[in-house]
């Protein structure tokens, strides 16, 4: 054998290749099904000593608990894998004695990414002590939160880490390395005292995260807020899930203190019923390396808008934030009358903003020319601005106050806005400056037809030469504008292939 192949580093960089299947042979196991990669690595393990150290660290560096570790336990292997890949072959069976949870765990050292989410196995991890459980290399973990009581002691639930004792030490040590951490919680809680057992649970794993890259999980407490906005690893965070059907389990006390400043933090998210826990949050904090922020919210008011877009504008990311998403749902007993909101001013001060995403159609957002020009002003960058909003009988942006914008934006990909097409209020033979980068364009107009489609189309063809058709609310109104569009474009095609043959 050459000596090369005896250098770790130069066989670690062979076998990852091994790992490197085509994307429908890989399967992973997840059924009793090994895949291509697995085989092969695990030939290479039998080969030589040498081999077998690095080809086992990469046969079982992601693992889904699911099947492979359990496939270690003497009794289970003919289930799993002699079974036909049966999904539901652990109905009926016993759970893991102390002595089979040594089997379980015999690979546990060689694991850096865990799932642990199929929950018809919970029940064979009943009777194993929590203590046995240990990940010491784990670095991306993916878990369900029925699976939380395995990891954390029954001390630690209770006492929700008010002290570090000796009995919890070694949990704490088990956690402090995890650099991904994804939790979801099963559709089949409801009951509210098992969402607050759950959100405790939560809780005490996050606040024992010690170098957190990415968190994504339900709704946790304030403590465990306290204690990832210290974090200078954190980058990401993304909050919510089914448990945010009901109203949030987190109490929002008075007396919470600022959150120290999320240093790091690029990304941040939320998935809620309602807006006040994120924006509790956002009050709280600072986030001076922000650049995306993201509320899908079920319900949001004029004046719970009004103060989280008050606290965003205040949250340190003038200058970093490029991306902002807020989405909630229609509620047809709300009256857009009453729920009008001047979103636009508090989000003047980000200028390096690049996405503007807002779908709020509870929410009549006061738009016009003269503030889209001033906010086109103060997004240069600008290249994806949607807004949607509850307004749909009038709208008093005009095609003139649209290609106004347009000339300070030239990066501007996607436009989707509401737009009054009664008027032509420009003449593309005296206007023609050209916006070449727009590519989709959603136009959404009040009344049933749009007059002028003819010219309408000779403007779009003129002065946005990219776009190929236009979408809205109602397709079939833009139906006679496309049409138009389409033979221009036609006209246009034939005709520079006739010269091209001269």
């Amino acid at each position: 054998m050459h000596q090369a192949l005896l250098i770790p580093e130069v066989l670690l960089e062979i076998f990852s290749h091994v790992t490197e299947e085509p994307p429908e042979s890989s399967t992973g196991v997840t059924t009793g099904v090994v895949s291509l990669s697995q085989k092969s690595l695990a030939a290479l393990a039998t080969i030589c000593k040498a081999f077998y150290e690095p080809a086992m660290d990469l046969l079982w560096s992601e693992i889904n608990i699911s099947e492979s570790l359990l496939g270690c336990v003497t009794r289970l292997h003919p289930l799993i894998y002699r079974g036909g890949g049966l999904w539901n072959w652990a109905v009926g069976v016993r759970p893991l004695s102390v002595d089979e949870a040594h089997q379980f765990l015999r690979h546990s050292a060689r694991i850096r990414s865990l799932i642990m989410l199929s929950n018809r196995l919970l029940h064979l991890f009943s009777d194993i002590p929590v203590m046995l459980y240990d990940f010491p290399r784990l670095m991306s973990l993916t878990i369900s939160t029925r699976y939380l009581n395995f990891l954390l002691s029954h001390t630690l639930h209770r006492h929700h880490l008010a002290t570090v004792d000796e009995d919890i030490q070694p949990i704490v040590t088990r956690f402090a390395a995890l650099e991904r951490l994804r939790i979801f919680t099963p559709d089949t809680i409801n009951a509210v005292d098992s969402t607050a057992d759950a959100l405790f649970r939560i809780s005490d794993v996050v606040r024992l995260c010690k170098q957190l890259v990415t968190l994504s999980c339900p709704l946790f407490d304030w403590a465990a807020w306290t204690h990832i906005s210290n974090l200078s690893t954190l980058t990401r965070v993304d909050v919510g899930d089914t448990l945010t059907d009901a109203t949030p389990p987190s109490p929002l006390e008075r007396d919470i203190t600022n959150f120290s400043p999320f240093s790091n933090v690029t990304a941040l998210s939320f998935l809620l019923h309602g807006a006040a826990y994120a924006i509790t949050v956002m009050q709280r904090s600072q986030f001076p390396s922000l650049k995306e922020f993201r509320l899908d919210v079920r319900v949001l008011s004029s004046p719970e808008a009004e103060q989280l877009f008050r606290a965003l504008s205040k949250c340190k990311a003038c200058e970093t934030l490029e991306k902002i998403l807020v989405y909630s749902l229609r509620h047809e007993h709300n009256d857009p009358q009453t729920n009008s909101l001047s979103v636009i001013p508090y989000l003047l001060c980000f200028t390096q903003l690049r996405t503007l995403d807002l779908a709020c159609y509870d929410l009549c957002i006061n738009l016009d020319d003269v503030i889209l020009l001033e906010a086109m002003s103060a997004w240069p960058h600008m290249r994806n601005l949607e807004i949607e909003d509850s307004r749909f009988d009038y709208s008093p942006i005009t095609f003139r106050g649209i290609f106004t914008m347009l000339r300070l934006c030239p990066q501007l990909d996607t436009l989707n806005i509401s737009i009054d097409t009664t008027t032509v209020d420009i003449d593309p033979d005296v206007e023609p400056a050209q916006h070449t980068s727009l590519r989709i364009l959603r136009l959404n107009t009040p009344g049933h037809q749009i007059p002028n489609a003819e010219a309408l189309a000779h403007i779009i063809f003129s002065c946005l030469p990219r776009i190929n058709r236009v979408d809205g609310y109602v397709e079939s109104k833009w139906d006679e504008v496309n049409m138009h569009l389409k033979s221009l474009k036609d006209a246009a095609l034939h005709a520079t292939g006739a010269a091209s043959n001269t």
